[in-house]
């Protein structure tokens, strides 16, 4: 069923214009994942959440094959090669020149005087052997220096940032939490097929929001709300949202189940 953008009118698959209200209709392919009718502009599946963006991206990454009508020159023939030089001839060995060996210069014989008393008695400096040796110095202890105190321990614990968020329903001012450990949160009432998340069925005029509504992903810190074939239609700040589009939620968010804003939650994340 194609749902009517205007009225919210159910139409059958293929139709063009609305039955109800004549107002085009928009174009639906079907999920490459799961076969679901899904709008061509969506960018995830309502039934699967098979992002619908990949093949688009991978098969536009294609090359050209070149135009043979371009008027391309023709190749100039390459140089001869030409033999290069030989370095030898290039850079020459510089050979040193020779260095003349230097005349030695004769020393001049040292002419040692005798004493002109020989009875004089010489002094005989003393024997080394005689001389006692010098004191060996004593080592002396290393001073004990006390360890640098260390630094202490800071008390100050890495916190893990943890993101939450919940929903306040306008109507009786109740905060609903959002679970933190589900990343497709299901919004609905009691059904055999998929037990809803946050139920709504206790809220005033449940009636109108369908057991399947609603689902809220978690990515990370982002969290998104898409419609998943509701039959009054999801309405964000007043706007209704496509089946099979998602909407990234911000804090202050208005979420309306059905038509009217008769079941209507506030978005808060932190």
């Amino acid at each position: 069923m194609i749902v009517c953008p205007n009225c919210n009118h159910q139409n059958p698959d293929g139709a063009t214009q609305c039955e109800a209200c004549y107002t085009p209709l928009p174009a639906t392919t079907s999920c490459p994942n799961c076969g679901a009718m899904v709008q061509t502009d969506a960018s995830f599946c309502g039934q699967c959440g098979f992002n619908l963006k990949i093949p688009a991206e991978v098969g536009g990454g294609g090359t050209s094959a070149p135009d043979p009508s371009l008027d391309v020159p023709d190749l100039l023939p390459p140089d001869p090669l030409v033999e290069p030089e030989p370095i030898s001839t290039r850079y020459p060995s510089a050979m040193p020149d020779p260095v003349s060996p230097i005349p030695a210069t004769p020393i001049p014989a040292t002419i040692v005087s005798q004493p002109e008393n020989p009875d004089t008695e010489q002094t005989i400096p003393p024997d080394l052997a005689t001389v006692p040796p010098p004191p060996e110095p004593v080592a002396t202890p290393p001073s004990r220096t006390s360890p640098p105190p260390s630094p202490a321990a800071g008390t100050a614990t890495t916190q893990l940032q943890v993101y939450s968020a919940h929903l306040m329903h306008l109507q009786t001012n109740t905060r609903i939490e959002l679970p933190s450990y589900l990343t497709v949160i299901h919004i609905g009432k009691p059904n055999d097929q998929i037990p809803p998340d946050i139920d709504v069925s206790g809220y005033p005029n449940s009636e109108i929001v369908s057991r399947i509504h609603a689902d809220i992903r978690v990515e990370g810190d982002t969290y998104y709300i898409e419609d998943v074939g509701s039959s009054n239609g999801t309405y964000i700040n007043h706007a209704p949202l496509a089946k099979g589009n998602r909407h990234r939620l911000r804090t202050g968010d208005r979420i309306s189940l059905g038509k009217g804003d008769q079941v209507t939650f506030l978005f808060h994340s932190s």
